[in-house]
């Protein structure tokens, strides 16, 4: 098997986002950033469209295993293969078994009391993987965690506002229980799809708190690492965009999913800076 050919439907399918993200880094580097974003899709599919528990956890085991592997050297998975071939030595081990463990909690719970305990929720998911792209790409490696984390953090935050309907579907509702308390939303008011004047400000105020945190993660970069983040500027441009987007449409995103066209997204990351 070709382990590349696995990897990138996987990982950035033609015309998403990541696709066109991708695209933007170091022709060398993107066969192993490409297999890093296979095992990210790999490990969130795994434990968040197993309906199962009791499965959920299997294969979540599996794949914590798997890292272990990949760690000793002697990967089985066509993912982590390709990932052994491009250079599992310029890996964070330590954010990969973090990404992992964080995407674990989605097995246990899918709701979330207050912002805090959804903040941590994706600082061990996002944060952690944007963590471990920036450790392959990053001038200075070992100091990349202070900004990287910030970032994938905002970017999963928005990600998570975009499929809120989709996320319900599965059973999962990353709105903090307070928040939806405070605007007057319920549980089963997303479940079921109903929109409202409530529904607009929560997502409104979601939508906000998501564009505020990637512009702050985005200052916080160095100046002199901005141009090895390409991949990562270019997330954050679509994300940004995809967000506009949403208003526009006045957060209509129970019953669908609202995405950019291919040719605005390879613009929008084209011109990312």
């Amino acid at each position: 098997m070709n382990f590349d050919d696995y990897c990138q439907p996987k990982a950035a399918p033609e015309g998403s986002g990541p696709y066109y993200a991708l695209r933007r880094a170091p022709v060398a580097q993107q066969p192993l950033l490409t297999a890093l974003f296979a095992l990210y899709r790999e490990i969130e599919e795994t434990v968040r469209e197993t309906s199962d528990p009791t499965i959920g956890r299997t294969k979540h085991a599996w794949w914590q295993n798997e890292l272990a592997r990949l760690d000793g050297g002697e990967p089985t998975h066509p993912v982590t293969k390709a990932l052994a071939a491009h250079g599992a030595m310029r890996l964070d081990e330590a954010a990969l078994v973090a990404l992992a463990d964080g995407f674990g909690m989605d097995l246990d719970q899918a709701r979330y009391l207050d912002w805090p305990s959804l903040e941590r929720y994706l600082e061990r998911t996002g944060g952690a993987f944007a963590t471990a792209v920036v450790r392959v790409t990053a001038r200075r490696p070992d100091k990349a965690a202070t900004w990287a984390a910030p970032l994938g953090t905002a970017l999963l935050l928005a990600e998570r506002v975009a499929e809120i309907g989709d996320d319900a579907r599965h059973g999962r509702i990353y709105v903090p229980i307070d928040e939806l308390q405070r605007f007057g939303v319920t549980a089963a008011d997303i479940i079921n799809r109903k929109y409202g004047a409530a529904f607009t400000e929560l997502m409104r105020f979601q939508t906000q708190r998501a564009r505020r945190a990637i512009d702050d993660a985005l200052a916080a970069i160095p100046a002199d690492e901005r141009k090895t983040q390409r991949v990562l500027l270019a997330q954050a441009a679509l994300s940004k965009a995809l967000l506009d987007e949403i208003e526009r449409e006045g957060f209509q995103v129970l019953h669908q999913r609202i995405s950019l066209t291919p040719i605005r997204k390879l613009w929008i990351s084209w011109r990312a800076r």
